[in-house]
């Protein structure tokens, strides 16, 4: 006994529901990180470097090739005191 058609209709709303949601979730991870992959198990020297070259570039994904640091750079510090109770 073969499948009725009429069961078929509801299983391509759910097949499209679902491609749909995941194009939709890969194209805003795609934009969020400007095209790269997704970066994941971040610990303090990435945070870090993701800090510097956002204040390098501009974007946090942003990697530039100057030898030179722009104006400004040479001021701003990149490491954070430790905040402990005593």
């Amino acid at each position: 006994m073969g499948v009725p058609f009429e069961a078929l209709l509801p299983f391509g709303i759910i097949i499209a529901s679902f491609s749909v949601g995941s194009a939709g979730l890969w194209a805003v991870k795609r934009y969020a990180n400007e095209g790269k992959k997704a970066r994941w198990n971040r610990d303090l020297w990435d945070r870090q470097m993701m800090e510097r070259d956002y204040r390098l570039t501009g974007t946090k994904r942003g990697q530039s090739s100057n030898h030179e640091a722009p104006q400004g750079f040479e001021l701003s510090n990149p490491w954070k005191l430790e905040k402990r109770i005593f």
